[in-house]
């Protein structure tokens, strides 16, 4: 796509009456293609003269300018154009001299680029600087002069060296007039460099004594609008005859220049001759280059015609150069020839890379191919001394790209990994093909921003710590750790600890994870008897987004201590009592008088229990099995041996410290009751009340009253219905016959009563129990199998109507005596009192024994606590 503008406008540095003769029409082309655009504008322009919209004619949008931090990079240090973002025109920064940028190249253009960066383009642009008509041509020489024999024949030719003009194409030199020409006219000759030689040919001969002086006035014209000109004067003087010029040898030398060759290096020699004799034939050289920079570069032998080198040659400024050369005699005669030298090129110059564009940083999840730099790299030799490869430092996932001639780009060719390399040294070196071969290099610094991408890993698959029970709560168990391969935030690391139940409580009345460290800390103190270890896991999360984390189990392992005593199961010690066993006198060696078992609730060495006799009545009779608690004779039982034997047993655990309980145990050496009784009623005790004790007594003594009365109502109702009964028996049997009936089992007409007891008893008086059952008689039989008469039935009912009228008395003293047996301490004494006395109460009658047993129960259930 071709766009074109045509702008009219003025110059600003021409001079008035130029702009008043004519209008510069400016013809700005702007060419799109593939990237590049192309414009052309006049030189000499305004500053903040427009140049072109570059956004309009690229079709960027305003935005994309700002966004994409648009500028203009160009390889010059002087920047003659700027872009403006606001408005995407590009505008004279600096006035620009089309002489000074190219001198006689042409086309004259800049070559810019623009660069956009997120995403990274660039473009080119080539602004191109017509010339405009803003030199005249001049001489290089304020005057020239000849001397001319007056011999010459017509046709003479005089070179002149011409007129130079900065300007090019129509604006250069174009045409030359000579004033007055009656005896001179002008020739023009081309050269290979596109410029004119002027040189002056006599039409005339001379005739010295005509006119031995002529001034002429030679004027240079350019083809601008309106038209320039320079002049010079020309001084003739007519000398006498000389009939012959110098005559060069060759029209044309040639001379080859190494690049950086030394000063005062020799080129070639050039050769006129004179046939003349004397002074006419002696000839001079002299270069007749009208460019400054030509003849201050060589000089020649102004006698032997011998071309020297006199400054520095550089083929990246210019690679020929020719030489006017002008060889005259002394009678003014003169001969020109040239010399093109060509310059050859040698590797004298690095590659230059520049950095259009870089990013700080880039992240770790790039996709391949993401751009990440652009730079330009420049030789300014030519040929194989120019080609540039560029590599970059190896094991690094990056690749170097060439979009276009000179432009490189650096990419991702790999996956970045920030916690593989979290940052890259990129060395990029470009080198030549020249020989010997140079090269530069350019040091890039690349960090790689993070991204959550790792999840937060335990040190441990699993945790185990011990912890001894009874610590306090806020003791500090262990620490668990995790480290998160990222970086910054989405490497910080907090501990939460999950949610679950220990025994169904939450695992979080336990212990306690501090969210920054993982310091683990008892909530509460653990006890080994109800604990003995529990799991339970620990969560670490990091602070990314989107947020990672991963858990380990711990489990905590309760250590037991020694905190519990053992504990006697058997015999069993309540309060002040102790239990009592009895070993008969007959006992063998060895016979097992008890055990003692007793159990500690803590494990392991602290749960291993030792039994030892701390104390006995008799250390030679008895001893306790160090691991069993059994308790046997040593020696055969003697009659001097005493009845009551007091044991004291020490059971121990093997902790550290060890604890220990002990037990005491009445053994007593006896065959009969009669003989344990009469042996344990000799102690005497100083009794201790509790207390409580009153509240307890009023209280036994309430229900036993309670219990009396309502036994003596029942007693009186019991004989008042009885005697009801008799009345009526007698009334309506008075007329019966009395037929004497004996069973034949038994002769005398009695029954026999058979009464059935069970009894259970222990050494403690409170766990003993006695079952009472009715008694079996044949006298429950229906009155058919009686044997005795009415009679007899009257002297029984007799007897039993005595027996009640005696068990009230009776039924109270049991109540006594259960109250004074409640009062002792020992109960042994209990246990012996007891066994006698419910003998006694089955010889009574099952009443009494089952009111005994109901004071029994009263009494003895009532707690005895010594003050």
């Amino acid at each position: 796509m071709i766009v074109s503008y045509s702008i009219i406008g003025a110059i600003e540095t021409m001079p008035d009456a130029m702009i008043r003769r004519s209008m510069l029409f400016l013809i700005l082309l702007v060419q799109i293609a593939r990237g590049q655009v192309s414009y052309s504008i006049p030189e000499e322009m305004a500053k903040g003269s427009m140049v072109g919209n570059i956004a309009q004619d690229l079709g960027l949008d305003l935005q994309r300018l700002k966004s994409g931090k648009a500028r203009i990079y160009t390889r010059d240090s002087t920047e003659y154009i700027e872009l403006n973002r606001n408005t995407g025109q590009l505008l004279i920064r600096e006035k620009m001299d089309r002489e000074s940028l190219c001198a006689k190249t042409t086309p004259c253009a800049l070559q810019l680029q623009m660069i956009l960066e997120n995403p990274m383009e660039f473009y080119t642009i080539t602004i191109e600087i017509t010339d405009i008509n803003d030199n005249a041509p001049s001489f290089q020489k304020k005057d020239i002069r000849f001397e001319i024999s007056e011999s010459a024949v017509a046709g003479a030719g005089f070179m002149l060296g011409g007129a130079f003009d900065a300007d090019v194409g129509t604006n250069d030199l174009q045409s030359y007039s000579l004033k007055p020409n009656d005896k001179f006219r002008l020739e023009l000759h081309n050269q290979a460099d596109g410029s004119k030689n002027v040189e002056m040919i006599l039409e005339r001969p001379l005739d010295r004594e005509t006119q031995s002086l002529f001034t002429l006035l030679l004027e240079a014209f350019d083809g601008g609008d309106p038209v320039l000109s320079g002049t010079v004067q020309i001084h003739i003087t007519v000398l006498d005859i000389n009939d012959n010029a110098p005559v060069f040898t060759q029209k044309e030398y040639k001379a080859i220049l190494t690049e950086n060759a030394a000063k005062g290096s020799k080129l070639t020699t050039v050769s006129a001759t004179d046939v003349d004799e004397g002074s006419n034939g002696h000839v001079t050289y002299y270069i007749a280059s009208k460019d400054d920079i030509v003849r201050n570069m060589f000089i020649i032998d102004q006698y032997s015609g011998e071309v020297t080198l006199n400054g520095l040659v550089d083929f990246e400024k210019a690679s020929h150069y020719q030489i006017d050369i002008q060889a005259k005699d002394q009678g003014g005669l003169s001969d020109s020839c040239k010399l093109i030298i060509d310059v050859l090129d040698i590797n004298d110059n690095k590659p230059v890379i520049s950095l259009l564009s870089m990013s700080n940083s880039v992240s770790e999840d790039s996709t391949p191919g993401t751009v990440v730099a652009m730079m330009k790299v420049d030789d300014a030799d030519s040929g194989v001394n120019g080609q540039i490869h560029c590599i970059i430092n190896d094991n690094i996932p990056f690749v170097l790209t060439s979009p276009s001639s000179n432009f490189i780009s650096l990419r991702i060719e790999q996956q970045l990994d920030r916690e593989r390399d979290a940052e890259y040294n990129i060395s990029v070196t470009c080198s030549d093909q020249g020989v010997p071969v140079l090269s530069s290099s350019a040091s890039l610094f690349l960090q790689i921003s993070d991204v959550n991408d790792n999840a937060p890993v335990f040190e441990k698959s699993h945790y185990e710590a011990c912890v001894l029970e009874n610590n306090t709560p806020g003791l500090s168990i262990f620490t668990v750790k995790a480290s998160d391969a990222d970086w910054n935030q989405n490497a910080r690391v907090s501990y939460i600890l999950e949610d679950s139940t220990v025994n169904g409580v939450s695992v979080s009345s336990y212990v306690s994870v501090q969210p920054d460290s993982g310091l683990i800390t008892a909530v509460r103190s653990f006890d080994y008897e109800q604990l003995k270890d529990f799991h339970f896991r620990v969560n670490a999360q990091d602070g990314g987004s989107p947020l990672l984390s991963s858990n380990v189990t711990v489990k905590i392992t309760i250590k037991d201590q020694n905190d519990n005593a053992p504990q006697v199961l058997y015999p069993v010690q309540t309060g002040a009592s102790v239990g009592a066993e009895i070993v008969p006198r007959a006992a063998e060696v060895g016979y097992l008088v008890t055990k003692v078992v007793a159990v500690d609730v803590d494990s392991g060495q602290n749960a291993w229990l030792s039994y030892k006799l701390q104390k006995a009545t008799d250390r030679a009779l008895f001893e306790v099995g160090l691991q069993n608690g059994e308790i046997r004779t040593v020696r055969q039982v003697t009659d001097k041996d005493a009845v009551k034997q007091k044991l004291t047993v020490v059971v121990e655990d093997n902790g550290q410290p060890s604890r220990s309980a002990v037990v005491s145990i009445n053994v007593a050496v006896a065959d009969s009751f009669p003989e344990v009784l009469s042996e344990f009623t000799d102690f005497t005790h100083e009794k201790q009340y509790d207390d409580n004790l009153t509240f307890y007594l009023i209280l036994a003594l309430t229900v036993v009253s309670l219990l009396f009365i309502v036994s003596i109502i029942s007693i009186i109702s019991v004989k008042i219905y009885r005697w009801r009964q008799n009345k009526l028996f007698y009334k309506s049997g008075a007329n019966l016959p009395v037929i004497p009936y004996y069973p034949p089992v038994y002769a005398d007409g009695t029954l026999q009563h058979v009464y059935n007891y069970e009894m259970c008893g222990t050494t403690d008086s409170r766990m003993s129990d006695m079952k009472f059952v009715r008694p079996y008689s044949q006298n429950t039989l229906v009155s058919q199998s009686r044997m005795g008469t009415v009679q007899r039935e009257k002297k029984e009912q007799e007897v039993d109507d005595l027996t009640l009228e005696v068990r009230p008395c009776l039924i109270f003293q049991i109540y006594v005596t259960y109250f004074l047996l409640w009062s002792l301490k020992e109960d042994i004494l209990k246990n012996v009192y007891l066994s006698f006395y419910t003998h006694t109460m089955k010889v009574n009658g099952p009443q009494c024994y089952l009111v005994s047993n109901i004071l029994q129960k009263i009494f003895f259930c009532i707690p005895q606590k010594t003050k």
